[in-house]
């Protein structure tokens, strides 16, 4: 019989490691114990529940140092003060927007390096993190691993110290299983089916601002996230907060995303089937823009919609009119690092990522009744149909 792993050995193997046992949430075990049940049913082989078990051990201890951390020192009293978010549907242009504002000068953004290894908090080590090498290595497996990642996410080139989206901060809150926490484990990508709390998940995020920003320059944090369906916990987490909202063509966002996840999963647990891939992505597209255009907090004054084609016709000018919204300036040393990293780095520079709507059309949907389809909400934010293939 294949062993089965054992969440409250994992429980007790981290605290006996660390010495101790307060996880910020009483709940937490329980949490735990239905991924460690999911694990169990995915059928893995040896080395598959050795790289699972050193996953967990990993978010488990990093929880805790995490935790314990706001007992060493007073971070609960840092202030986060006016968070300049950037959210939208998948494949829409929001990490690239996120990438220009986060080389202003003025700004903090979260590392990956930082969320992966958060304990101590940064500005309580002087000199070279370590931290930041380990994370260096850590990509340089993931983009060995996933190489094909790079394609549809070049981004993946800064290593460490690349953008991770607001939801790697809730990774070892064991509520959604991300690639970039569970690469090393053959399994699916798991989105959905954990217990959800958003305000418990914007406790923790608004935590780890604090942590970050503990003993550190002073900077405005700009942020990225799929916030659409968390808009209420968000603003009540940040009742000060703006977001920028890019809208895209859903058929191109349902075929993109599709072939992301591809891309990403055969690195992980080999080749996938795109024609499932394909009804799952635009069943998930479908869900999202039900959302945008159901919640009554998508017209709050707080929210920027911006048009895909609007950024990518002027990248900078978009961060700008961004900026006026806010209340902001974009200096001339903001627009010049921004401009400078346009030109340094290429969408296409690890190669270029295709899609087809073919994706769509061998499921069986037919193209023309998708865009009637969709037609409400690309009248509501000025969304133009995409003549690509």
């Amino acid at each position: 019989m294949t062993a089965q792993l054992v969440a409250r050995d994992m429980l007790d193997r981290a605290e006996t490691e660390t010495g101790l046992t307060d996880y910020g949430d009483p709940s937490l075990p329980e949490r735990f114990s239905l991924v460690v049940d999911h694990l169990n049913a995915v059928g893995m082989d040896a080395d598959g529940r050795r790289r699972a078990t050193e996953t967990c051990h990993w978010l488990l201890t990093s929880r805790l140092e995490f935790f314990a951390d706001r007992d060493r020192y007073p971070l609960a009293e840092e202030v986060i003060e006016q968070p300049m978010f950037v959210t939208g549907e998948p494949r829409s242009g929001t990490t690239l927007m996120h990438a220009l504002m986060a080389v202003d000068p003025d700004a903090r953004a979260l590392r990956f390096w930082e969320v992966m290894y958060p304990s101590p908090p940064p500005g309580t080590v002087g000199g070279d993190d370590p931290r930041r090498a380990r994370a260096d290595d850590d990509w340089r497996e993931i983009n060995t691993k996933l190489p094909k990642w790079l394609h549809s996410h070049p981004y993946n080139d800064m290593l460490g110290n690349g953008l991770p989206e607001d939801e790697r901060t809730w990774a070892f809150d064991f509520r959604v299983l991300t690639p970039t926490a569970w690469w090393r484990v053959p399994m699916q990508t798991v989105v959905g089916g954990l217990p959800t709390d958003a305000a418990a998940q914007y406790r923790i995020h608004k935590a780890m601002l604090q942590h970050l920003q503990y003993r550190r320059p002073r900077k405005r944090w700009v942020l990225k996230g799929f916030h659409g369906f968390r808009l209420r916990e968000l603003f009540d987490a940040y009742p000060d907060a703006t977001l920028l909202w890019l809208h895209r063509d859903p058929v191109q966002v349902a075929a993109s995303r599709t072939m992301m996840m591809a891309d990403i999963l055969e690195g992980i647990v080999g080749p996938v089937d795109l024609r499932a891939a394909a009804k799952m992505h635009l069943a998930l597209t479908r869900e999202s823009i039900a959302n945008t255009m159901t919640n009554p907090l998508v017209d709050d004054p707080r929210i920027l919609h911006v048009r895909y084609t609007d950024f990518v016709g002027d990248q900078v000018g978009t961060v700008g009119r961004y900026y006026e919204f806010r209340g902001r300036e974009l200096t001339p040393q903001a627009a010049s690092a921004m401009r400078d990293y346009l030109a340094a780095n290429p969408g296409d520079r690890h190669g270029k990522f295709r899609y087809s709507t073919s994706l769509l059309t061998d499921i069986g949907e037919d193209l023309d009744a998708l865009h009637e389809e969709f037609r409400p909400f690309r009248e509501r934010f000025g969304v133009q149909i995409e003549k690509r293939g």
